[in-house]
Parts: C-alpha cells; sequence; structure tokens
C-alpha cells in the first residue's frame, strides 16, 4: 500500500493523537467532508486535524505551520491557525497539524446572500492580506505569476469543458488577460487558491477563509479573480471600489485568471460526477455559475 493509498480514519487520527498531543487524544473526532491534496478531521469544538493525503510533498503544510502564526493576527477574518505539528511515523508516515477550527460552511455547500457585505469583507481581508511579502516567503511554481505562466493550464481546462457557446468569449478574456501587463510591484502575500471549497460563509456573508497550502508571494491578481469566483453576481465592482488598490491592468488578468479557475472547478465537477479522484460534485455548478459573472465582466 502506497502512501497515499492509507485509509485515513478516526481510529488513525485518534492513535496519533495518543502518540504525539496526549493531552488532545481524548476530544470528539470526526471526518469533515471534502478535501483533495488533505484530509480534514474535526478535533472537538475548536480544532480540526489536517492530515496529509495527495499531496506529494509536505511543504504546503510546512508553509501553513511557518507563516500562518505571522499573518493570522492581522487578517480581519478568521483563518486556521496552526497550534500542534504532528511528524511522520512509522503508522503515517506523512506531515499532519492540528488546527484551529473556523465556524462556518464552505461557500461551495452553501450562498452569499448579503453580497455587498461579502464584498466588503472580502476586500479588508485581502487589503491585509496583500502586503510586501518578506525575501524568504515561499514562492509557487503554477500560481503568482502573470497569466502567460498558466497558458497550458488553461488549455487543458479550455478543451476539456468549455461550453462550445461560449468557447470564443472565454478565449477573449483570458486573451485579454495575458496581453495586460506585468505586476510591477514588489512580491505580495497571495492565498493563491481562493474559490467556493476555501472560503467559508456564516449569515449569508463570508465569515472566513481556509487552506492555505498555496500562501506565497505573488501577483495580487491570483487572489482578486475571487470577485468573480467567490462572490455573488453584481458584487464585483463594489469589491474593487472597496480594495481599492487595483489598476486596469490588475483587473484584467484578475478577470482570466477568474476564467480559468472557473473552468477548473468546472472540470473537477466533472470528475467528481464521474467518480475521479479529487472531483467534487458541488464544484461543477458554483464553476458555471463563476464563468457567466466573468463573461458579464
Amino acid at each position: 500500500m502506497t502512501d497515499t493509498e492509507i485509509e485515513i480514519t478516526a481510529d488513525l487520527v485518534r492513535d496519533l493523537l495518543r502518540e504525539q498531543h496526549p493531552d488532545l487524544a481524548d476530544l470528539g473526532i470526526r471526518e469533515v467532508a471534502g478535501g483533495w491534496g488533505n484530509q480534514m478531521w474535526r478535533l472537538g469544538d475548536e480544532l480540526a486535524v489536517r492530515m496529509q493525503r495527495m499531496d506529494p510533498t509536505p511543504e504546503l503544510q510546512l508553509n501553513e505551520r511557518r507563516w500562518l502564526p505571522v499573518l493570522a493576527p492581522r487578517l480581519p477574518l478568521p483563518v486556521p491557525t496552526p497550534v500542534r505539528s504532528g511528524e511522520p511515523s512509522a503508522r503515517f508516515p506523512k506531515h499532519w497539524t492540528v488546527m484551529t477550527w473556523v465556524p462556518g460552511d464552505p461557500l461551495d455547500c452553501s450562498s452569499i446572500s448579503r453580497g455587498d457585505h461579502a464584498a466588503d469583507a472580502l476586500a479588508d481581508f485581502l487589503r491585509a492580506l496583500h502586503a510586501e511579502a518578506p525575501a524568504d516567503a515561499p514562492v509557487s511554481g503554477d500560481r503568482g505569476g502573470h497569466p502567460t505562466e498558466c497558458t497550458a493550464g488553461f488549455d487543458r481546462f479550455f478543451h476539456a469543458v468549455v461550453p462550445d457557446d461560449l468557447a470564443d468569449d472565454v478565449r477573449a478574456v483570458w486573451d485579454d488577460a495575458v496581453a495586460a501587463p506585468e505586476w510591477e510591484g514588489p512580491p505580495l502575500w497571495v492565498h493563491g487558491d481562493l474559490h467556493p471549497a476555501n472560503v467559508v460563509v456564516s449569515d449569508g456573508t463570508l465569515s472566513g477563509v481556509i487552506d492555505f497550502g498555496d500562501i506565497s508571494a505573488g501577483d495580487p491578481a491570483w487572489d482578486l479573480a475571487a470577485a468573480w469566483v467567490v462572490l455573488p453576481a453584481g458584487a464585483a465592482s463594489r469589491f474593487f471600489d472597496a480594495y481599492g488598490r487595483a489598476d486596469v491592468g490588475t483587473i484584467r488578468r484578475a478577470r482570466g485568471l477568474a476564467a480559468m479557475k472557473s473552468l477548473f472547478l468546472m472540470l473537477m465537477g466533472r470528475n467528481g460526477d464521474l467518480g475521479l479522484p479529487g472531483g467534487g460534485p458541488a464544484w461543477g455548478p458554483a464553476g458555471r455559475a463563476a464563468l457567466d459573472r466573468v463573461l458579464r465582466g
């Protein structure tokens, strides 16, 4: 059995806690639906255990451990903060981390009804996050750069799932992003993977941001794509007004990246419908709705 085939069960999680953090081992443990690179388990009412599953290397979890305690205190929305580290062992040869639990429902299983409030909350969050990153901040190989660096990925998603009647319009949005100027500022902290499964909502609005495995230094356009991928229709303009730092070129890049992210969600939704690894059936409708918002501008 390979590492990725290890069955992660509540008994395994409890045994690992007994071995490495016995003071937490008696808390209630229950699985959380979703998760691809990592599997999540609730631990009591206030904690969660993040178990490395499909991620091929530990760097994503190690980046969260290193940087979330630095970033979290200045962010205006709750984010998961590491509180204990679980090291590889004979029983489970991968990393795992005990983190604070962020209350709310993932957006791919819920909805935003207070669009203006959510736009303001996301803008406030990203203004706080998008500070100049230090020289030793992680740099992602496939996120944070100019859209030109992602042409192969966009083409793969495009040919796999773009609706025929939307192909020309989607291609035009992407081509415009590719033609947009480079980010000329210093590399900023970016979440890198804002989509409906990585934000949580409560009372009809954005209430937290999760899964910082792709935290890195780069172009803020990667996060600003959330104006279309996360927020409901009609909220993008308010979001950019509230954010207040995005020039025309950055918005062009963000819109193209939103198109690519929408196609990716549609592909993962299709994979979920087919029962393929990593698929999420709820992601397909979320991606198509996001794509419609992108095309409306």
